[in-house]
C-alpha cells in the first residue's frame, strides 16, 4: 500500500469512526417503479452523524431517489431505512424531522421570508415569540439579517436559496437533505454557495446527504463522496481518495479528467502491486488495482496533471513520444492535447507560467509519469 493510501486511509479512520454514531443506515435497498426494472440496487450504506455524504452520479444513477426514499416521499420496493438506529418505513415524511432542500427553491410567493421560515414551526407547534428567535437566527446564519420582510420575488437566486436553507434549518433538525440546491444557479453563485452550506454545516454539525451531479460541489463540501451508476454505489470514499485512487475506470472518469488506455498485462512483479501492460507497441508500468492476471485486458488511468513533459532522459519509468496536436489556454493552465500511446486524444496539462516551453502545434516531444500515478484498473468498454 502507498503512502498516501496509508494516509487517506488514517484520515478516513480518524474522522468517521469512534464515537459518532451511526445516524442513517440504508441496508439491502431495492427500488423499481415499474416492478421489473430496479433503479436502486442493493444498496447498503452507514453514515454517521454529523457527517457531510453526497450522492454524485450521472442522471439516471438512483441518487435522487435515494434521497426521496430517506426523505419519506418514496418507499423502498425491498430493504430497510434506519434512522438512529431505528425503522422508519411506515414513517410518513411529515414526521421524520428531516429538513429538505430542493433545486426549485418551493418558497411560498405570497409569503415574506420571514413567514416562510415561520411555517415549519407553526407546523410543529412552536409559540410566537420562540418563533420569531429561531427565524432571526436561521437568516442570521445565511447571513440574510433584515430580510425577513421580503418576498420571495424581490430576492435574486442566490439569496433565495440562502432562503431555503434557512427553512430546512430552522427547526433544527439533526438531518437535512438537499437535492441538486445549486442547480438553477450560475456558476460564480453556485461557487459562493457551496462554501457557504460548508460553513453552515461546520457550524451546526448537522448531518447532509447531498445529491449532484456535479464533481466540483461534491469535492468542496464532502466529508465522504458515493459514486453512483446504475443504481450501485460504484466507490464509497473521502474526497482525495476518489480522485487519488479511483478504482475503477468508470470513477476515473467520472471524478476529474483521466486519459485513459486499452492494454494487455504482460508481466506482474513478485510483490503483485505493480504490473507490465503493452498498448499500442508500448509496454508501461502501473499500479495493479484490479484483480488480473498476465493475458489479462486493463485499463489504464494517468491525471493529465501527472504527465511530464520533455523530462530528462530515464527520469520516469514510463517515457514514450508524443506529438502535440493542439494546445488550450485555461487561464492558469495550459491543456496540451497529444498524439501518443495509439490516441490522438492524450491529454496533459502544465501551469501557464513563463518559461512553459514555448510548445506549438506539430512538435515532436517527449512525455513521462511515474507508476504511483498509472493506475491499471479492470477493464472496461470506454468507446475508445
Amino acid at each position: 500500500m502507498t503512502e498516501t493510501s496509508d494516509r487517506i486511509e488514517q484520515d478516513a479512520a480518524r474522522d468517521f469512526t469512534g464515537s459518532r454514531r451511526t445516524h442513517v443506515e440504508f441496508r439491502g435497498i431495492k427500488k423499481s417503479y415499474d416492478g421489473q426494472t430496479l433503479v436502486v440496487k442493493d444498496l447498503d450504506l452507514s453514515i454517521r452523524a454529523g457527517e457531510f455524504v453526497t450522492l454524485l452520479g450521472p442522471s439516471g444513477s438512483g441518487k435522487t431517489t435515494i434521497l426521496m426514499m430517506l426523505a419519506g416521499f418514496q418507499p423502498p420496493t425491498a430493504g430497510e431505512i434506519l434512522l438512529d438506529g431505528n425503522p422508519i418505513h411506515d414513517l410518513p415524511a411529515r414526521k421524520r424531522g428531516i429538513g429538505m432542500v430542493f433545486q426549485n427553491y418551493a418558497l411560498f410567493p405570497h409569503m415574506s421570508v420571514g413567514a416562510n421560515l415561520a411555517f415549519p414551526l407553526e407546523v410543529r407547534g412552536i409559540r410566537a415569540e420562540e418563533r420569531r428567535e429561531r427565524v432571526e437566527r436561521a437568516l442570521g446564519l445565511v447571513r440574510l439579517e433584515g430580510f425577513a420582510d421580503r418576498r420571495p420575488g424581490q430576492l435574486s437566486g442566490g439569496q433565495q436559496q440562502r432562503v431555503a436553507i434557512a427553512r430546512a434549518l430552522v427547526f433544527e433538525p439533526s438531518l437535512v437533505l438537499m437535492d441538486e440546491p445549486l442547480g438553477a444557479l450560475d456558476r460564480s453563485l453556485r461557487d459562493e454557495m457551496q462554501y457557504e452550506i460548508r460553513h453552515i454545516h461546520q457550524a451546526l454539525g448537522v448531518t447532509i446527504v447531498y445529491v449532484t451531479h456535479d464533481q466540483q460541489e461534491a469535492m468542496v463540501m464532502s466529508d465522504r463522496i458515493a459514486v453512483l451508476r446504475d443504481g450501485i454505489i460504484e466507490q464509497l470514499a473521502v474526497p482525495e481518495g476518489l480522485y487519488e485512487e479511483p478504482e475503477s475506470a468508470f470513477v476515473a472518469r467520472f471524478i476529474g479528467e483521466s486519459n485513459q488506455l486499452r492494454g494487455r498485462v504482460c508481466a506482474i512483479s513478485e510483490e503483485g502491486d505493480v504490473c507490465d501492460v503493452e498498448t499500442d507497441g508500448e509496454v508501461l508500468s502501473a499500479l495493479k488495482v484490479g484483480r488480473c492476471q498476465v493475458g489479462d485486458q486493463v485499463t489504464l488511468s494517468i491525471r493529465p496533471e501527472r504527465i511530464k513533459i520533455n523530462p530528462a532522459a530515464g527520469r520516469y519509468t514510463n517515457e514514450v513520444d508524443a506529438v502535440v496536436e493542439d494546445l488550450t489556454f485555461l487561464g492558469e493552465q495550459l491543456r496540451i492535447r497529444l498524439a501518443a500511446c495509439g490516441r490522438e486524444d492524450f491529454i496533459a496539462t502544465i501551469p501557464n507560467i513563463v518559461g512553459h516551453g514555448g510548445l506549438v502545434k506539430g512538435d515532436s516531444i517527449r512525455i513521462g509519469w511515474t507508476v504511483i500515478d498509472c493506475r491499471a484498473l479492470n477493464h472496461e468498454e470506454f468507446g475508445l
